[in-house]
């Protein structure tokens, strides 16, 4: 066990985690197993080699393994156009892939991360669990899609409303996350108890109790559903479709992980991430899971925050709810049969609700509007896509950003005596401001001779030399004396260094 076990104090504040991250844990891998189309048991043995595997490894000491909803879409299509054997022979290959990938440092380069979309990763992944969630909160049956669960709201409020059944799911989960609310109201002797296991307790206990009639966490058996790969299946890896399939596996499970160590980096004070080992770890543990049969798994933000949330000093926390989820799916199914899932869902839309910056939004607004458009278009984007899509178009409109607000450029155009007109040119000149810079050099009198001072420009990009020096041919063309051009190697067709001038 690691150091936490010489420490009593954080030992004991490692397994109150352990246990809250096990009961968020438990319906995300029921809930990405059933949506992938595959058995309940293949997700939570994916749970389980995230603790009991990826839990001992370097990398991220914090955060929290398993199946994710990110490779929901790719599961299922993987397992309709496969086959369900084929499946754990795709992981397999995809972990090996990632281990390569960890080997050869590829790892560091998921550090370079705007802060907005992180935030934004966040954001996308709070509403993806609380559209869903309302859902399972209901005993009703997920839309396949984002924009689905959002727009079929509304029509979930009036099946809550008219049928006692599901108005009664509906108000477990809602008693659940009033005591999430109100459980740091409570006398502090109390909240050593962790919220979300008080809250779980009290709606299973209310459940039996007043004989409620809700759907509840369904597991038979853990053994019978382990089914390795067989030979013949390696040799399908050498077909173009399942190559794709590998390594669109590997990628979105590495970009996934990498992308969550970033975010949780951010809200702990403790240790940082190592990339590379991390992007190893994961590829270990996938490789465990293409052996078992088994979901791929990733780094999974949900459980990660709440690992922090509750306090977690080291990794114990995170091997603990592996060997919790081993104990209870495997030797204890009875006692998770009774744990309404409603209750759960309660805990995931509670969670989905702190993932989303609400604080920080308005003054991201006021002091940082490009900033917060970011943050806005990546929450959407994941819950209209995916997590990865998303991220992938907010770092994307995150570059584009910076390469915008650094082209700066400035124009100053002065009339001289004897009807010279002097353009001074400066800051970074890209095609990013070409329209700029060429609206304004058009619009002089194609009678009067120029100067273009290049003097204090930084930068001139191949597109903004080409352009000056096509205008400059088009006003000579007009019969008026030549352009002059001063200051940037440019005049002379180089673009690498600036130079001054005689004149």
């Amino acid at each position: 066990m690691p150091a936490a076990s010489g420490n009593p104090a954080a030992l004991r504040q490692d397994v109150l985690a352990s246990l809250v991250v096990f009961l968020v844990a438990l319906p995300l891998c029921v809930g990405v197993a059933v949506a992938s189309g595959v058995p309940a048991e293949l997700g939570l043995i994916t749970g389980i080699v995230g603790g009991l595997v990826v839990g001992f490894l370097p990398g991220s000491a914090l955060q929290v393994s398993g199946p994710a909803a990110g490779l929901t879409v790719l599961v299922f299509e993987a397992v309709r156009e496969f086959g369900l054997g084929m499946l754990g022979a795709i992981v397999l290959a995809a972990g090996m892939l990632q281990i390569a990938l960890g080997l050869l440092r590829f790892g560091r380069w998921f550090r370079a991360i705007s802060v907005s979309v992180v935030q934004g990763m966040l954001a996308g992944i709070g509403l993806v669990l609380i559209f869903g969630q309302l859902y399972t909160m209901a005993g009703v049956k997920q839309p396949g899609s984002g924009p689905e669960k959002v727009l079929g709201t509304a029509g979930l409020m009036g099946q809550i409303a008219t049928s006692g059944t599901a108005l009664t799911s509906f108000a477990v989960g809602l008693g659940t996350m009033a005591v999430l609310v109100g459980w740091k109201r409570l006398p502090a002797g109390v909240q050593r108890v962790p919220a979300p296991l008080a809250a779980v307790a009290l709606a299973t206990a209310a459940t039996a109790i007043g004989g409620l009639d809700t759907a509840s966490v369904q597991v038979q058996g853990l053994i019978e559903v382990i089914e390795p790969p067989a030979a013949g299946d390696f040799a399908s890896l050498g077909s173009a479709a399942v190559l794709g399939t590998v390594l669109g596996f590997a990628l979105i499970a590495s970009a996934e992980s990498l992308f969550s160590a970033a975010a949780i980096d951010r809200m702990h004070d403790g240790p940082r991430t190592h990339y590379d080992k991390e992007l190893v770890a994961q590829g270990i543990g996938n490789t465990v899971c293409g052996a078992l049969g088994a979901l791929p798994m990733t780094a999974v933000i949900v459980r990660s925050s709440a690992n922090v949330e509750a306090g977690a000093k080291t990794k114990a926390s995170r091997i603990l709810h592996g060997l919790w989820l081993l104990l209870f799916t495997a030797l204890l199914p009875a006692a998770i049969g009774v744990i309404p899932l409603a209750a759960l869902a309660g805990v995931l839309v509670h969670a989905g609700c702190k993932l989303i910056p609400v604080k920080d939004l308005v003054a991201l607004w006021r002091g940082h509007r490009g900033e917060f458009v970011i943050l806005a278009i990546t929450a959407v984007a994941i819950l209209a896509t995916s997590m990865f899509e998303g991220v992938v178009l907010g770092l994307l409109l995150a570059v584009a950003k910076s390469a915008w607000e650094t082209s700066h450029v400035h124009l100053e155009t002065r009339a001289l005596t004897g009807g010279r007109i002097v353009v001074v040119l400066s800051g970074n000149a890209t095609f990013l401001r070409l329209p700029r810079i060429l609206q304004t050099l058009e619009a002089l009198p194609s009678d009067r001779p120029i100067e273009l001072d290049l003097t204090d420009v930084r930068h001139l990009d191949h597109a903004c030399r080409a352009a000056l020096q096509n205008w400059a041919a088009r006003h000579n063309a007009a019969g008026t004396e030549p352009v002059r051009m001063t200051g940037y190697a440019a005049t002379n067709g180089s673009a690498t260094a600036p130079t001054r001038t005689a004149g």
